[in-house]
């Protein structure tokens, strides 16, 4: 079977460079921190949601994702702890939710598991282990840019935390795995099928990612680009009505535009200078990005 795995920022900027930049900032360490905690903790109530749908079916599934459950609740306590016992916020993180992004992006009619139950199943298992491998990349980038940042004892106290959370969110990747192998061996068309879904939510997982972390000029366009590029993995008669919905958000993007003033207001209340030496040219370096992509 195809192996999807998660691209780069516009193609270009991998995990381990922005977490590089991630760590040099205390700011920005800690919100990233405080959203790794906020996934953590919604993951538990989406994965719910999906034992819920199933109501009983499938038992052995359900066993899973309720090991699942436990492992994200456990992992949300560890980063609450953390970021507590360093006198830091866990209320909700500033900025464009992945998930929120990545929920509104979803077909919700893939998960009517009571008409289509396999096909529903199909749907939330690649939807998971899409998401599940973009974590694994994160989480092994910031080990790796924390093992070469200066050794203080917050620093290592982070590493030492995210260290206990990586090796579980790796074998939610392999469950996930087995899982979808499993599905694909019954026939060929089962087979067809796994191969879409990872292909859709691969898709539906790149958009929801760069919409968390592309704030520069242009970044309305790309997410026209990503939307597209999703409704492409679909059925030609699902297209329309799935572009229809999701296209006046994608345009006019109203969270994006208040992220941009609540990141250039820091950016200037920080350092002015750094404001129009480095955030000015970044932002309008955005429409770069644009052109390039086509």
């Amino acid at each position: 079977m195809t192996v999807a795995y998660p691209r780069k920022l516009q193609n270009s900027i991998g995990a381990r460079e922005i977490m590089k930049q991630v760590v040099r900032d205390r700011e920005i360490h800690i919100i990233t921190l405080n959203r790794y905690r906020y996934s953590e903790q919604r993951s538990c109530k989406d994965l719910t949601e999906v034992i819920e749908s199933l109501n009983g079916k499938e038992p052995r599934l359900i066993r899973d994702l309720s090991h699942h459950i436990a492992d994200e609740a456990r992992h949300a306590m560890w980063l609450t702890d953390l970021l507590v016992d360093m006198g830091e916020n866990v209320g909700t993180p500033p900025g464009n939710s992945y998930i929120d992004e990545f929920n509104r992006l979803l077909d919700k009619d893939s998960f009517d598991s009571e008409s289509k139950l396999e096909d529903g199943i199909i749907s939330a298992l690649a939807a998971i282990n899409v998401t599940e491998k973009r974590g694994c990349e994160y989480f092994a980038a910031h080990i790796y840019a924390l093992k070469e940042a200066p050794q203080t004892e917050e620093n290592i106290k982070i590493r030492e935390t995210i260290e206990r959370i990586f090796p579980e969110e790796a074998g939610h990747v392999r469950w996930g795995n087995r899982w979808l192998a499993e599905i694909a061996k019954k026939s060929p068309e089962h087979r067809q099928k796994v191969e879409q879904a990872k292909k859709k939510y691969a898709a539906i997982e790149q958009a929801a990612y760069e919409s968390g972390m592309d704030i520069t000029l242009g970044a309305e366009l790309r997410r026209l680009d990503n939307l597209l590029e999703i409704a492409n993995t679909m059925p030609l008669w699902e297209r329309p009505q799935y572009l229809m919905e999701r296209l006046p958000q994608a345009l006019l993007a109203p969270q994006l535009q208040m992220t941009r003033i609540q990141i250039a207001q820091r950016a200037w209340n920080r350092d002015p200078q750094a404001f129009m030496e480095k955030f000015v040219p970044m932002f309008i370096n955005g429409l770069n990005s644009t052109v390039d992509r086509k």
